[in-house]
């Protein structure tokens, strides 16, 4: 546990649990008659949380409008395999799909990056329009297995292989007119471990309206998290540059996306 989630978090039984705070408390904009000095800050909630058609606990983490769930979804084994056929299979984009737009100005995306899903279906963010390319063998297995561990149904996933530490992705948010409204995302992990940071839109800049401490992960081979609602609509997600880490990293997001 102490390699997953930041010191100071808080272990709930299920009768504490029900007294985080839901949903319309998620905004601090919301909130009166709060001075500088007495801005919340709200600690981290994590809850061992054994589920049918699924061997290993969950840990729900719950923080001001964040509502994630972790698991081991692949043991060492399996989730070796899985990176091997994925290295051998996966056929990242080229060209003009290797770039994004960063406040009007198009940078090279520091990782490679693929979509794969249904036909039909086209997903725009950071000012590229991607289609996904069908599915492959390999892909539809790890599909499957989410699903079943889930009970959700996922139609796209977006691919990121990032060949080291130097490789990561900057603060954004998942939300995306195209995703289905309410669904999860289902983050999928194989080779390095990787710190994941969720910062709360409220807490970020130095004229912050909030002082909510940032969730820091480390998101394990093999492993699942689950993006629940309304998770995306406060809280920032990235994946810092790490220079310590030396090996490749491969993360499959699973979403729902709707056909236009």
């Amino acid at each position: 546990m102490d390699k997953f989630l930041v010191r100071g978090a808080l272990k709930l039984t299920p009768e504490k649990r029900k007294h985080q705070p839901e949903e319309e408390d998620a905004d601090c904009t919301n909130k009166k008659n709060e001075t500088e000095e007495k801005r919340p800050t709200l600690p981290v909630a994590i809850l061992d949380e054994p589920r049918r058609m699924h061997a290993n606990p969950w840990r729900e983490i719950r923080a001001e409008g964040l509502n994630c769930s972790y698991t081991i979804l692949f043991g060492k084994a399996k989730a070796d395999g899985l990176f091997q056929e994925l290295e051998k299979d996966v056929e990242y984009f080229k060209g003009e799909l290797t770039k994004l737009q960063v406040f009007g100005k198009w940078h090279n995306i520091p990782r490679r990056q693929v979509t794969y899903g249904d036909s039909g279906l086209t997903y725009t963010y950071s000012g590229v329009t991607f289609s996904p390319k069908p599915w492959i063998p390999v892909l539809e297995r790890i599909r499957d297995q989410v699903q079943l561990a889930t009970s959700h149904t996922f139609n796209f996933v977006l691919i990121n292989r990032y060949k080291d530490g130097h490789d990561h992705m900057g603060e954004h948010r998942d939300d995306e007119r195209e995703l289905a409204p309410r669904s999860p995302i289902a983050s999928v992990s194989f080779g390095a471990r990787r710190d994941f940071v969720f910062r709360h839109g409220a807490s970020r800049g130095r004229r912050a309206l909030c002082r909510i401490e940032p969730v820091r992960l480390q998101l394990e081979h093999g492993s699942l998290l689950m993006m629940n609602f309304p998770t995306n609509r406060y809280w920032y997600h990235s994946l810092p540059s790490r220079k310590k880490v030396l090996a490749p990293r491969i993360n499959l997001t699973f979403r729902n996306v709707m056909a236009a």
